[in-house]
C-alpha cells in the first residue's frame, strides 16, 4: 500500500532522476529512507559521469545510506526507484537487508525484480524485500522515453 510518505519519497526520486539527465545521464533515481522518515541518502544514475559500471542510482544511494547510517545492514529502510532494479542492483538491495523496495517503472528489457531473472525470487537469494511496485509509473516512464527520444 502507499501512503503519502511514499509519495512524497517517489517525489524525490523522481527529482534525481530529472537530476541525472540534466547531466545526460539515464534518467534513474533512488531515495533510501529509515522506515522513522529519515531520508538516508538520494541519488541518480551516474555512471557515465563516475566513469563506474555499477553507478546506478539505486548503488549510490545504497552507498551513501551505508555511510550515513554507520552500517552496511540497512535494515529498517526503504528504497524507492525510479526504475525496476537491475540484477546487479538487486543483488545489492538483498546485501543490505532492505526492508522494503518501491519502483515506479517496470523495465521489461533490464529489470531483474518481477521481470528477468526475478532475482528475490531465487533460492539463493538470502533476502527479500517487501516489494511496492507502480506509484508514479507513468511519469517515471515518461522521463525516460523523453530522454531517449530526444538522444535518437
Amino acid at each position: 500500500m502507499i501512503d503519502d510518505f511514499d509519495r512524497s519519497m517517489m517525489r524525490l526520486a523522481l527529482e534525481e532522476a530529472e537530476k541525472a539527465a540534466a547531466a545526460g545521464e539515464a534518467p534513474v533515481g533512488a531515495v533510501l529512507a529509515n522506515v522513522d522518515g529519515r531520508v538516508l541518502a538520494s541519488a541518480g544514475n551516474a555512471p557515465i559521469s563516475t566513469c563506474d559500471p555499477t553507478g546506478h542510482a539505486e548503488i549510490r544511494a545504497l552507498r551513501a545510506g551505508a555511510q550515513t547510517a554507520g552500517n552496511y545492514r540497512l535494515f529498517g529502510t526503504r528504497l524507492y526507484v525510479t526504475l525496476e532494479p537491475c540484477a546487479m542492483c538487486a543483488g545489492a538491495i538483498s546485501h543490505a537487508r532492505v526492508e522494503r523496495l518501491i519502483f515506479a517503472a517496470e523495465d521489461p528489457k533490464g529489470g531483474a525484480v518481477v521481470n528477468g531473472p526475478k532475482f528475490f525470487d531465487q533460492p539463493t537469494c538470502h533476502w527479500r524485500p517487501e516489494i511496492t511496485r507502480g506509484p508514479f509509473a507513468q511519469e517515471a516512464s515518461s522521463l525516460l522515453r523523453d530522454f531517449f527520444r530526444a538522444r535518437r
